[in-house]
């Protein structure tokens, strides 16, 4: 886990390690990124996260579904300053729905990772929010 001071600093939560070794070397390619946690659920998120206070975290949403944001320490009233994009192989729309009420800044199909989701770390970053549903 590397960067300087002035990369985007990401935190990337999923229960599969070699999903998140994967996101790590697509990260390392990039020069305005840094991987500061990793963590493999929810509770383990939040403690990265108050540890690092990252900018970005990556969440699984199956991670998510568990302890967010039926953590109550994620709910977007307790942690307001979290930009979480939601990684999912889900399409449905409830998903959708509430993950984006509960404060997450953007949700991505899996299938979709690579170029999409550095533009996407970049524009949650900027203060967008983005909704990719595209099936490949």
């Amino acid at each position: 886990m590397s960067g300087g001071s002035d990369s985007i600093r990401i935190l990337t939560v999923d229960d599969h390690p070699v999903f998140r070794s994967g996101i790590a070397a697509l990260l390392a390619t990039q020069p305005d990124m840094s991987l500061v946690a990793e963590a493999s659920n929810g509770r383990e998120a939040l403690q990265q996260f108050r540890a690092h206070h990252p900018d970005i975290t990556l969440m699984d949403l199956a991670d998510a579904r568990h302890e967010w944001p039926g953590c109550d320490d994620w709910d977007s009233q307790r942690v307001p300053e979290a930009r979480i994009i939601v990684l999912t192989t889900y399409t449905g729309d409830v998903q959708i729905l509430r993950s984006m009420e509960a404060g997450a800044r953007a949700y991505l199909i899996k299938t979709l990772l690579d170029k999409e989701l550095l533009e996407t770390i970049r524009a949650v970053h900027a203060g967008e929010k983005i909704l990719e549903i595209r099936k490949t």
